[in-house]
């Protein structure tokens, strides 16, 4: 069996204020021609289809169209919620939904799986919906769901009971499961998974996965193997400069007779790549080691030892996708000990009295020799003018 593990579609999220809806749609179409080019037998998208849990109709739209194509393409598709998600919003149509498309949802179908077949015979796949404790422990009496690990383990309990209860049949069955967690060993994204709190309270155990043939895990939006069948596929979309290095694609796993056999990375295009720029402001409008990156989406971050004025509207002449700029000053000189107080009191004339200003709010650069003059200048006139009155 070829199976297809996806996940963290985040369709409707937008990065930095442009929406990102046109640019997903292409990449979901490559992931529909590669299905039916590796002849995948189902698609698996563990969580996060939506960026928000009140998409606009334009996501659904795009979600309902992708999903018919890869039922077309040959694959049937099981789709579980993540935290991004409206469980009940995502859920309500499972039952509408055509033969070969499966939306699971609800945590009181944990252990009953999707049962798929190939030429080995069964594979159960358990979809787990994102499980938050606070919104989960009352469903079932005498289980203490506090953390995330606990409702995970819960969860895999039940999945393990019924897998049991299907050997006891004398039944060999391959089993797969889908879950959307953070599990530990795992390496976040700066500014990514901003949903992972401190303290370790969502983390999960590896280990709570064990004694399945694959986990297709979500919610990482960076690809990473925790174990030989247990990885994370993450986004399909760049969605953060902190992403920009990581590869976007899906895993094609292969099941054979006795479980696991192989997963294979399955790249995915990229509608305009991701850069950060570094250097002084006229470097960067106007240096020719740039010029590849016109065409990209930028951050910028420029070093000038002040801040410059009105530099997104100036970057964004040359770079037209320009979606971020940052000042990060070289050469930082070492603040004095002594308060803004302190040092404006050492100051006797008008021009010192300013240069302290400049230095304190220019990160320590004081008045440049012709700011002196132009300074000096203004302060004679005013003194003129005054003996003048």
């Amino acid at each position: 069996m070829r199976i297809l593990h996806t996940s963290d579609w985040h369709i409707g999220r937008s990065f930095h204020g442009h929406s990102t809806l046109s640019a997903l749609a292409e990449v979901l179409q490559a992931m529909v021609l590669q299905v039916r080019e590796h002849e995948v037998d189902v698609v698996l998208v563990s969580g996060d289809i939506f960026d928000s849990a009140t998409p606009s109709a334009d996501c659904y739209t795009l979600l309902t169209d992708t999903l018919a194509e890869l039922a077309d393409a040959g694959a049937q598709v099981i789709v579980t919620s993540g935290n991004h998600d409206s469980a009940a919003r995502l859920g309500f149509q499972s039952g509408l939904l055509r033969p070969g498309i499966y939306v699971r949802t609800d945590p009181l179908h944990l252990d009953d799986p999707i049962t798929l077949t190939d030429d080995f015979g069964e594979v159960d796949v358990y979809p787990i919906p994102y499980l938050e404790p606070a919104s989960v422990r009352h469903l079932w009496e005498g289980v203490e769901l506090r953390k995330q690990v606990d409702t995970l383990t819960h969860a895999m309990s039940l999945v393990h009971r019924h897998r049991a209860e299907r050997a006891a049949d004398g039944t060999t069955v391959r089993s797969v499961v889908m879950a959307h967690c953070f599990a530990a060993g795992v390496e976040a994204t700066p500014g990514v998974e901003r949903e992972v709190r401190q303290g370790g309270v969502d983390m999960v155990p590896v280990s709570v996965f064990d004694g399945v043939d694959y986990t297709a895990l979500g919610h990482i939006h960076g690809r990473q193997e925790l174990r030989e069948g247990v990885r994370y596929a993450g986004a399909p979309l760049h969605y953060s400069f902190g992403e920009q290095h990581k590869p976007r694609g899906s895993w094609l796993v292969t099941l054979d007779a006795d479980g696991f056999a192989r997963a294979d990375w399955l790249d995915l295009p990229v509608p305009r790549r991701l850069v950060t720029l570094r250097g002084t402001l006229d470097e960067l409008l106007n240096d020719e080691r740039f010029a590849d990156d016109e065409a990209a989406w930028v951050c910028a971050e420029y070093t000038d030892a002040t801040p410059q004025r009105d530099p997104m509207r100036r970057l964004r002449e040359r770079y037209e996708h320009c979606a971020l700029v940052l000042h990060k000053p070289e050469g930082v000189v070492a603040a004095e000990k002594k308060t803004y107080g302190e040092r404006l009191q050492r100051a006797v004339t008008d021009i010192e009295r300013i240069e302290v200003f400049l230095a304190d709010v220019r990160n320590g650069e004081g008045a440049s020799s012709a700011e002196q003059e132009i300074l000096q200048s203004m302060i004679d006139e005013r003194v003129l003018a005054e003996a003048r009155a």
